[in-house]
């Protein structure tokens, strides 16, 4: 079978939602962007990919990736919407590596777009009146005490840090060195590789270049930290507050995946091989329990352990979920979310996958090679995990 590789890897950078540079950019012009950029960076003429293979969430239904495709004159080339919530760019990126290792298709392009601050507000009839509407919110699964449909800050912050015996102080503690890591890498210049350079209508239509990460914050300390109050005061020893939780941010990522064939026969440098990937699925009320059980399933797939891996990319829906990962795992924190998550680079949704991977496929370069494993929970009790080598 094809070995599945990635030949180009990047993101826009990630916008603070409705209120940052992104706040009015629609996902049609991210995808665009995303997609020609990735085309372009992989070395191959864009009739020579198969298919387009993008995540959205809660954008209403359409088809960015084909709408993409259009854009970019790739009028042979059709597209596909997938959504698996959080990890829905994951998603794309393990069907993209199966399809080659299938030797059905041989060149795809794989990431997801989150557009936030242009997502369309959903209605929907009221039952038992003939032209009453309400806004409505589609359900990841039936609500419950435990696991209410609409709070993730219960399902996935709370209800880890509580099976783990977590504290509101680690936690606080995760979230800080997420900004201090994730402002030390933009600083270092780390992101400038993997980020692809928006053009933007500024104020007065004057042009603005967006190309540096927006959410983090250089002035996060414990102290601030301490200071921010629970989500859910009425709820004993609830710990959960903005600070430890991660952002609502727009931004797109994406990979190019092609056989290795076609890259030796083309002439292409692969950045990394993809190993295995995985989905999982698990009790709606332990979501945050989805990133390890997937973790779990792609290691077994791949036959290697938690100490095999070089770098761990595990998202900061919540800090709770790393640091239970970290426990559980026996991870080394400094091999994890190495330059910030969602905490600080915030969790643009449908493309914090691609952009995980992203990271990892360019930080194992910069460190000469290694295994990278890229997990996170989702919506509805899920969880999504892509392991590569460079």
């Amino acid at each position: 079978m094809s070995a599945p590789v990635i030949v180009s890897a990047v993101r826009t950078a990630i916008g603070t939602a409705r209120k940052g540079t992104l706040a009015n950019t629609d996902g049609e012009t991210l995808a665009s962007a995303i997609v020609e950029e990735t085309v372009c960076r992989s070395g191959l003429e864009p009739h020579r990919f198969d298919d387009i293979l993008l995540a959205e969430s809660q954008y209403g239904g359409g088809d960015l990736a084909r709408y993409a495709a259009v854009v970019n004159g790739m009028l042979d080339v059709p597209g596909v919407a997938l959504n698996r919530h959080c990890a829905g760019s994951l998603t794309s990126i393990g069907l993209a590596a199966a399809s080659v290792k299938s030797g059905m298709e041989s060149a795809l392009v794989a990431g997801g777009v989150q557009a936030t601050s242009m997502a369309p507000r959903l209605r929907q009839r009221v039952a038992g009146t003939a032209d009453e509407y309400a806004d409505w919110y589609p359900a990841t699964h039936p609500d419950s005490p435990t696991a209410p449909n609409l709070d993730v800050s219960i399902t996935v912050g709370w209800n880890t840090a509580k099976a783990v015996g977590i504290t509101r102080e680690e936690q606080d503690a995760w979230a800080c060195r997420s900004h201090q890591r994730a402002v030390a890498a933009i600083d270092a210049g780390k992101f400038a590789d993997e980020i692809v350079p928006l053009k933007l209508d500024g104020p007065g239509d004057a042009p603005v270049e967006f190309a540096v990460d927006e959410h983090p914050r250089r002035d996060t300390s414990p102290a601030k930290l301490a200071s921010l109050k629970v989500l859910h005061p009425e709820i004993p020893g609830f710990s959960i507050t903005a600070g430890n939780s991660s952002g609502i941010n727009d931004a797109a990522a994406a990979v190019a995946v092609t056989s290795a064939e076609l890259a030796l026969a083309e002439g292409l440098t692969p950045l990394a091989r993809i190993l295995a990937w995985g989905a999982a699925g698990v009790d709606p009320a332990l979501m945050g329990f989805g990133a390890l059980r997937a973790a779990d399933k792609v290691l077994r797939r791949a036959g290697l352990t938690y100490a095999d891996v070089t770098l761990w990319e595990i998202n900061e829906a919540f800090a709770s979920v790393p640091i239970a990962a970290c426990k559980e795992f026996g991870l080394d924190e400094e091999r994890v979310n190495f330059s910030g998550s969602g905490c600080s680079l915030g969790h643009p949704v449908a493309a914090s996958g691609a952009r995980m991977v992203v990271t990892l496929v360019h930080e194992l370069r910069r460190r000469g090679g290694g295994l990278g494993l890229a997990t996170m929970c989702a919506g509805g009790g899920q969880g999504g995990a892509v392991l590569i080598e460079v």
